[in-house]
């Protein structure tokens, strides 16, 4: 019973993840907003946690969740069918680039893989869920624009040089930038992650930065808030 992480509503067992619950995707999870979504696409869902966590907030939405990884995606179709928002909840093996679905998505969330053109980790598995090619965050970007509906908004998590990029990349979509959550780990140190929202009205952009820890192993205030309706601790 290792692999299983509790949360208050639910839990998610991550035997045959490549890539375990981490602190990123909680957080995206926790800051993605929408006055009130109908449907969600979680991309790259892994252990489905950002979609259960989704579904949570969003009662009375329905969420669809691809993931590329074939364990991966029977972990997750798992964890959707024994969590309480089975009938809302849908797990898709595939590569976000052949995915067509019939209807668009109000919210298109994902914490995607990060390290571009960086060191290949050896396990295949965990390298497919950590790494992406160098036109991943192109093909992500433009592929969600096709996905969204005119009130859509898509979600992502990451770090500072890929974010500005991706933020670029959306402008040649249609895509502007909403919202940026800048992440620091305490107030002494730089931006780990930026959380920002693209869509397709023309809005100023709001700013926001958000610490996790206020000394050393002390959560901040403002973290626990925004996770204290799925941590037990919290």
């Amino acid at each position: 019973m290792g692999n299983v992480f509790r949360f208050k509503q639910f839990e998610v067992d991550q035997e045959g993840c490549a890539m375990r619950i981490n602190t990123d995707g909680v957080l995206l999870a926790a800051i993605a907003a929408h006055v009130k979504p109908s449907r969600i696409l979680d991309i790259g869902t892994g252990t489905g946690v950002i979609a259960l966590m989704m579904a949570q907030r969003f009662p009375t939405a329905l969420i669809d969740a691809v993931e590329i990884d074939g364990s991966a995606a029977l972990a997750a179709a798992g964890n959707f069918r024994s969590s309480p928002f089975a009938d809302r909840v849908s797990a898709f093996q595939t590569d976000i680039a052949a995915y067509e679905p019939e209807n668009r998505y109000d919210l298109i969330i994902s914490n995607p893989p990060f390290f571009v053109n960086d060191l290949k980790n050896p396990e295949s598995r965990k390298s497919l869920a950590r790494h992406a090619a160098e036109d991943f965050f192109e093909t992500l970007v433009l592929k969600a624009a096709t996905l969204l509906s005119e009130v859509g908004v898509l979600w992502l998590i990451l770090p500072v040089k890929s974010a500005d990029q991706v933020v670029s990349i959306g402008k040649t979509a249609g895509l502007v930038l909403h919202k940026e959550v800048s992440i620091c780990s305490d107030v002494t140190k730089p931006v780990i992650r930026k959380v920002i929202a693209l869509g397709r009205t023309t809005r100023a952009a709001e700013e926001e930065r958000l610490y996790i820890y206020e000394a050393e192993g002390v959560y901040t205030h403002a973290y626990k808030e925004l996770l204290k309706d799925f941590f037990l601790a919290f």
